[in-house]
């Protein structure tokens, strides 16, 4: 089918190439599938859709996603079954570039709380651990986002995510930014894991379902790289070479957020509750969110696991570089900080290049190969004891340890319906900002016990076990899953990602300061088999969810 005839009389049936074909015929959606597949052109490009019977509860025509006098369906408006691009609808472009700018702005969040620890202890005089508590609290609030994220995308669609998530962020940094008692700062930060929990879920979902999610994805989360990368450099340049206090930075952070809150919202007005429940129909007539069939899905689960390991191995890790280096490498203040910046921009590199590989040679190969290198370089990060060589493999660790996350997400949507998206993927970055918050906090309290260079051997461990998983992991979860539940699904998935990244930077110190660092080993050992087991648990792609 090479082509498909313009429909020009207003029926109550789609006719495509002689033959009828009504909502209510089976042959309706094969047709407007095999117009997407034999063509590659869009349903929406080729096809006008006029009208469709008031008796059919399915209809997506314009009295359900148009605007009050039935006009027509609003600008960027996605038929249901049709594959998206970056640049296609065109009000892609502008949508993609607000959504890079939040997760920037979620990797200088994150990059600058370690950042500024010092000045933190040093102002409200508090030991490190007391103060290690602000990567903990943001599991509060990805943990809400996790079970909130399908029904805010059911309601208010994506103009809901993209009017509260940067709210989330301006109120949190607003509130930082007036240095109040450290109680305030470490319970406001779940606001911010809040926000942060459903911008990833609804992102992440959006352009895991897209064509090439692997290059989009890829660029995204090179973003978040981008902010983490700067985010040091920038904090601690105000407060050692200008000599502003710790807090100044915040102000920079508003400003952004206030950028995004008023990009997202223009950009994503159009996508309303109606919208999204036209372009994302639940199979078979279910009713609700989709938050419990993500939760029932294997995939959601496995997803899960992967962002609660990955994402504490990431913000560990990039949060430790430095010390370790000023410390056991005994490098100066300098060359240890740009060696942190080395690993972020690694990654950078490895997101934005190797999503191109990655979408050649498909997830399953790719992340293995990473996997393999990354084990090559952690070994040669460990037992070769000199500051140059540590620095170029801490470099190329970051940048095969990044394409992992994207690719996750990417096979994450593959396997998933597209109506349980948001919830799957908002669960699993939800115990991936968990085990970003909960790792740094334990690797602290060991550090601050046993010493920095266990913690550092086994955090870099975690990390090239862990690290290819995260965008791999996402990439496979879309394309086992029914397209009709990838927000539930992977914003669910997503949610427990974010947990993860809290709570096992909290657990591990804890444990650590009771037993000692050894016992960080057999903790790893056993992380690194369970990944490695859901890894292969995954199951396979076949053709047709490619």
């Amino acid at each position: 089918m090479s082509q498909t005839a313009t429909i020009t009389r207003p029926a109550t049936a789609l006719s495509v190439g002689g033959k009828s074909n009504s909502p209510s015929s089976p042959m309706a959606a094969e047709g407007i599938e095999l117009q997407r597949m034999g063509t590659g052109q869009s349903v929406g490009k080729d096809m006008t859709r006029v009208g469709s019977t008031p008796q059919d509860p399915r209809r997506t025509s314009s009295e359900e996603v148009g605007d009050a006098d039935g006009a027509g369906p609003p600008p960027g408006h996605v038929a249901h079954g049709e594959v998206q691009r970056w640049n296609h609808p065109r009000g892609n472009v502008p949508k993609l570039a607000f959504a890079f700018l939040s997760f920037i702005i979620a990797g200088l969040n994150d990059a600058a709380v370690g950042a500024l620890i010092p000045y933190l202890e040093q102002y409200y005089d508090l030991n490190y651990t007391i103060v290690s508590l602000v990567f903990l609290t943001p599991f509060a609030g990805y943990s809400v986002a996790a079970f909130t994220n399908a029904r805010i995308h059911m309601k208010y669609g994506q103009r809901g995510v993209a009017v509260m998530a940067p709210l989330c962020h301006i109120i949190t940094y607003a509130v930082v930014a007036t240095h109040p008692p450290f109680p305030v700062i470490v319970v406001i930060y779940a606001i911010s894991g809040f926000g942060n929990g459903l911008t990833d879920a609804c992102y992440c979902a959006w352009v895991g379902d897209m064509d090439k999610a692997n290059q989009v994805q890829g660029f995204m989360h090179a973003c978040y790289s981008l902010g983490a990368l700067f985010a040091p450099l920038i904090a601690t340049s105000m407060v050692v070479k200008a000599g502003l206090p710790w807090y100044t930075f915040y102000y920079i952070m508003i400003a952004i957020s206030v950028l995004e809150w008023v990009g997202l919202t223009i950009t994503f007005w159009h996508k309303t509750g109606a919208v999204y429940r036209a372009e994302h129909p639940r199979q078979d007539g279910a009713k609700g969110a989709g938050t419990k069939d993500a939760l029932k899905s294997k995939v959601t689960w496995m997803c899960a696991l992967f962002f609660f390991t990955y994402m504490g191995v990431e913000v560990g890790l990039g949060g430790w570089v430095v010390t370790f280096m000023l410390r056991v490498r005994d490098a100066g203040a300098y060359a240890s900080g740009i060696s942190g910046s080395g690993f972020w921009a690694g990654m950078v590199a490895g997101r934005a290049g190797l999503g191109f590989v990655t979408e050649r040679f498909g997830e399953r190969l790719c992340i293995s190969i990473y996997l393999v290198c990354c084990i090559a370089l952690q070994l040669l990060f460990w037992l070769v004891p000199r500051f140059e060589v540590s620095a170029v493999a801490v470099a190329f660790l970051g940048f095969f340890l990044g394409p992992m996350f994207p690719g996750a997400v990417t096979v994450t949507a593959k396997l998933l319906p597209k109506d349980i998206h948001v919830s799957a993927i908002g669960f699993a970055m939800a115990m991936g900002g968990t085990g970003g918050t909960v790792f740094p906090f334990a690797i602290g309290a060991i550090a601050a016990k046993r010493g920095l260079l266990v913690s550092a051997v086994a955090v870099a461990f975690l990390g090239f076990f862990l690290g290819p998983m995260f965008p791999g992991a996402v990439t496979v979860t879309a394309k086992l899953l029914p397209k009709d539940i990838h927000v539930s699904a992977i914003g669910f998935a997503m949610a427990m990602g974010g947990t993860g990244g809290t709570v096992f930077p909290f657990a591990i110190g804890a444990i650590a300061a009771k037993r000692g660092l050894l016992v960080l080993q057999p903790i790893i050992l056993a992380l690194i088999v369970v990944v490695a087991g859901v890894w292969l648990a995954f199951p396979r792609i076949k053709k047709r969810q490619t």
